[in-house]
C-alpha cells in the first residue's frame, strides 16, 4: 500500500467517538463543508460551484450509505445517499452548461437568474409528485431489512426528488432553486437529527439560513438584469441536483 493509499484509508476511517455507540466520521464534516462552499460559489454564479460540490457529494455518499457499505455510523439513508450520486451527474451537466453560458455572454456571466414559466412549473411539479410516490415504494422495498418507520421512506423520497429538482433548477438558472432547497431542508434537518447524523443536521440548518439569503440575492439579480427567456437558453438535458 502506497503512502497515498494509507492517507486515504486513514481519512476514510477517521471518526470522533462521541459516545460508546455514536461516532461522527470526519468525512461527514468535510463533505458538508464542501457542500457549503459549493452553495457559496453558486450564489455568486461562479462555475466552481460544480466541481467543489462533486467532492462533497462523493464524501457524503460514503457517509449516508451507512451500514449498507459497512459503516458503523447507523441506519443508511437511501434518499440522502442516492441523491449524492445524482448530484455528481447533475454537476457535470451544470458545469458544462454554465461554462457554455459564460462563453456566450459578453459580460462573461455563467448564469442569468430568472423565474421558470408557468408551464415549466406545472410540468416539473407533476413529475416531482409522481417521482416521490415511486421512490417511496422503491426505498421501502430496498430498505425492508432496516427497522425504520414508514414516514422515513416518504421523507427520504422527497429529499431525493426535491434535491434533483433543485439541482436542475440551479443549472437552468431558475430562482425557484432556492425555494426548493428550503422545502428540502425543512424535511431533511428533522430526519438527520432523528437518525443522529448531527454534523449534517447542523450544517443543513446553516444551509437553510444561507438559502434564504441566496434567494434574496438571486431575486434582486433577476429583477435588475433582463436576460433572454428560458426557452431560448441552452437546451437542458439533465438532476439529485446542491443534497446533502
Amino acid at each position: 500500500m502506497t503512502w497515498a493509499d494509507q492517507l486515504l484509508s486513514a481519512f476514510y476511517h477517521a471518526k470522533w467517538q462521541v459516545t460508546a455507540d455514536q461516532a461522527i466520521y470526519y468525512r461527514e464534516i468535510v463533505g458538508n463543508a464542501f457542500g457549503l462552499g459549493s452553495a457559496l460559489f453558486g450564489m455568486r454564479r461562479n462555475v466552481w460551484a460544480w466541481p467543489v460540490g462533486i467532492v462533497g457529494n462523493v464524501l457524503l455518499f460514503t457517509v449516508f450509505a451507512g451500514q449498507a457499505i459497512g459503516n458503523d455510523q447507523g441506519t443508511p439513508l437511501f434518499g440522502q445517499a442516492a441523491r449524492q450520486v445524482f448530484f455528481v451527474v447533475a454537476s457535470v451537466y451544470g458545469w458544462w452548461r454554465w461554462n457554455q453560458n459564460r462563453k456566450r455572454s459578453s459580460a462573461g456571466v455563467a448564469v442569468q437568474p430568472h423565474w421558470a414559466t408557468a408551464r415549466q412549473r406545472i410540468v416539473y411539479g407533476s413529475l416531482a409528485l409522481f417521482a416521490v410516490v415511486l421512490c417511496f415504494y422503491v426505498f421501502r422495498a430496498v430498505g425492508a431489512g432496516f427497522p425504520v418507520p414508514w414516514w422515513y421512506y416518504l421523507a427520504d423520497s422527497w429529499i431525493f426528488v426535491g434535491s434533483m429538482l433543485a439541482t436542475y433548477a440551479l443549472a437552468r438558472g431558475w430562482v425557484e432553486f432556492w425555494l426548493c432547497w428550503i422545502a428540502v431542508d425543512l424535511v431533511g434537518v428533522p430526519e438527520l437529527l432523528h437518525f443522529r447524523y448531527y454534523p449534517s443536521a447542523v450544517l443543513y440548518g446553516v444551509y437553510a439560513v444561507f438559502v434564504i439569503w441566496g434567494f434574496v440575492v438571486w431575486l434582486r439579480i433577476s429583477r435588475a438584469e433582463s436576460g433572454p427567456p428560458d426557452e431560448q437558453a441552452a437546451p437542458a438535458a439533465q438532476t439529485s441536483a446542491v443534497n446533502s
